[in-house]
């Protein structure tokens, strides 16, 4: 595969962050992943005797506890594609469960190995979920509300575990992300109802910009008629919360199964999953592709500090690497490789989908509770 093929694949001809970036930022770059690499130099070095001591554990892993950790990593990620799935389904989308998972796999590969890998991850699963036959309004819905709903589920998982470990937990997060989600559900459905909503304040903003007040009115319009087919009703709402705090709660599950893989007793479910979250947590910021060196520090301090001696943390994180950042992040380039072969065939899906309803008729306006 080469580079060309892919960058033609995942990126806007017209647009590109990295040929627009400034050279400063590139500089902030390179000078970010410079400190990342002396890094992990500084802790190869300091912790050589327990890496040798990891590596000795990792020698002859147990097959079937491997295999077990294997398969709550991929259930893990089925676990995931199922939530983006519901979603869909709430706006009478219904794609095939198959090509759902192999999206899932190949929007997490671009996002965890690519720089800039949130940007491609976002593109793919927007121009997937178009080609299953949802709305450019319905796709960015789905790809928004799947995000807010896994990171709800990973701080739900945090604030029980530190409550199971007599800590104190941070509620204003969680409750700051449930609200965000109550409103962008409700927000969605009151717009889509009331599209005159938008009239006066893009009014204001054409007034502003010296346009005139109507001026991309009927691209709203359309845009917020789309949105009115999201209707996430209670099942299909409270399937997709379950499914993101499997996905979460699976892939922790990998991480605790390693330990019995290298033959080491496994540490309590409570001090694994509060290292998990804040290594999860961690994650998310760094500018190193998959996490690396960040995770698997944030990993390997909070095992240590929740009691686990460091040859046994060092030998599962390295294995519960292998397999989400090799194992699994190589199954979604195989996905990404067979979704460019259809997009490159023009191959559809077979799916269901609603019309899009007509416009509505004016009259006047009502209050909706």
């Amino acid at each position: 595969m080469s580079l060309t093929t892919l960058e033609r694949s995942t990126r806007p001809a017209a647009s590109d962050p990295a040929q627009t970036a400034p050279p400063s930022r590139r500089w902030i770059r390179l000078a970010a992943i410079a400190a990342v690499v002396i890094l992990l130099t500084v802790e190869l070095v300091l912790g050589w005797h327990s890496l040798t001591g990891a590596l000795s554990h990792l020698r002859r892993p147990h097959p079937g506890w491997l295999a077990l950790a294997t398969a709550a990593e991929i259930v893990s990620m089925n676990a995931y594609a199922r939530m983006q799935r519901r979603l869909l389904q709430s706006a009478d989308v219904r794609p095939p469960l198959l090509d759902s998972i192999r999206l899932a796999y190949a929007a997490h590969s671009l996002n965890e190995t690519l720089p800039g890998g949130p940007a491609f991850s976002t593109r793919l699963n927007f121009q997937q979920m178009r080609r299953f036959g949802a709305t450019p309004a319905v796709a960015s819905w789905v790809i928004a509300l799947s995000g807010i709903l896994s990171a709800v589920a990973l701080a739900a998982i945090t604030v029980v575990s530190a409550l199971a470990a007599g800590g104190n937990a941070d509620w204003r997060h969680l409750i700051g992300l449930l609200t965000a989600t109550i409103l962008l559900i409700l927000g969605a459905r009151r717009i889509g109802r009331r599209p005159g909503l938008f009239h006066a304040p893009l009014a204001a903003v054409n007034r502003l910009r010296h346009r005139p007040e109507n001026h991309g009115r009927d691209r709203i319009q359309d845009f917020l008629t789309q949105l009115k087919a999201a209707r996430l009703r209670p099942a299909l709402g409270l399937a997709a919360a379950l499914l993101a705090l499997l996905n979460w709660l699976l892939d922790a599950l990998g991480l605790w199964l390693c330990f019995r893989a290298v033959g080491q007793p496994a540490p309590s479910v409570t001090a694994t999953l509060l290292a998990f979250c804040a290594a999860m947590a961690a994650g998310t910021v760094t500018i190193v592709p998959g996490g690396l060196g960040i995770i698997d520090s944030a990993l390997i301090l909070g095992l240590i500090t929740g009691g686990v001696a460091a040859p046994t943390a060092v030998a599962a994180v390295v294995l519960y690497r292998l397999i989400s950042l090799g194992f699994i992040i190589g199954l979604g380039w195989l996905s990404w490789l067979r979704l460019h072969r259809t997009l490159t065939a023009g191959a559809t899906p077979t799916i269901h989908t609603a019309p899009v309803p007509d416009p509505p008729t004016r009259r006047p306006l009502r209050r909706h509770r």
